[in-house]
């Protein structure tokens, strides 16, 4: 509950930022006039915190972009993912904190609304959480199945994500639509007792290094 309380403090602390008016900043000297004009988008993830009403994972996602040139944005993530993994003997939880940090190109435009089109990026992404191995199988003699458990423990871990995506907007509004892929390769993870995680929150579910996201965005434009 505090996880998600400060979450939604950080996103409106943003959104109130973003909201403000342009700035007028006079130079006694020259008599000059500077006006700032927002430039970010933010977005929240409404797929994946659907889905945490009917199943075991629960997810909260959002986005901050800023246009750097015509073509390219730069982008940021924050998330709080938990979630847990039943199988082949294995009974595991994970939650904690992701981030993910990187841009995209806008490898197609509207000719209409430059805002509007088909784009590819790249992130790097890392997750510091808390997990349980409540039942870990293991060979016992004569090869009879045992099962060991293990005290909760601190880890992390960090992934390369590809992003491919479009983004729509909304009739005339300031509202868009945001749809990506994310194919992701965990480059680095710290392990307990030798033990290679079965979940990692915002990587998602996976015992090797490889794995796929989705997600749906709604998204605002200041």
């Amino acid at each position: 509950m505090k996880v998600r309380l400060i979450f939604i403090c950080v996103f409106s602390i943003l959104s109130v930022s973003c909201f403000s008016q342009t700035k007028t900043v006079e130079k006694k000297q020259d008599s000059l006039t500077w006006n700032y004009k927002p430039n970010f988008t933010v977005g929240v993830d409404v797929l994946n915190l659907g889905i945490g009403f009917f199943g075991d994972r629960q997810t909260m996602q959002g986005f901050i972009s800023s246009r750097i040139s015509k073509r390219v944005h730069a982008s940021i993530d924050l998330g709080y993912d938990k979630n847990i993994y039943q199988k082949n003997g294995y009974d595991v939880t994970a939650d904690g904190l992701f981030a993910k940090i990187g841009g995209f190109y806008m490898l197609s435009m509207d000719p209409e609304n430059d805002l509007n089109g088909f784009y590819g990026g790249a992130k790097l992404a890392g997750s510091f959480y808390s997990q349980q191995y409540k039942s870990v199988p293991v060979k016992g003699l004569n090869s009879e199945g045992v099962f060991l458990a293990f005290d909760p423990s601190t880890q992390s871990s960090y992934w390369i994500e590809a992003v491919l995506g479009a983004r729509v907007q909304v009739f005339n509004s300031n509202f868009f639509i945001d749809v990506n892929v994310q194919p992701r390769y965990l480059a680095y993870t710290t392990k307990q007792e030798e033990i290679k995680p079965m979940i990692v929150p915002g990587f998602g579910k996976s015992s090797g290094s490889f794995n796929m996201g989705f997600s749906w965005s709604v998204a605002y434009k200041f």
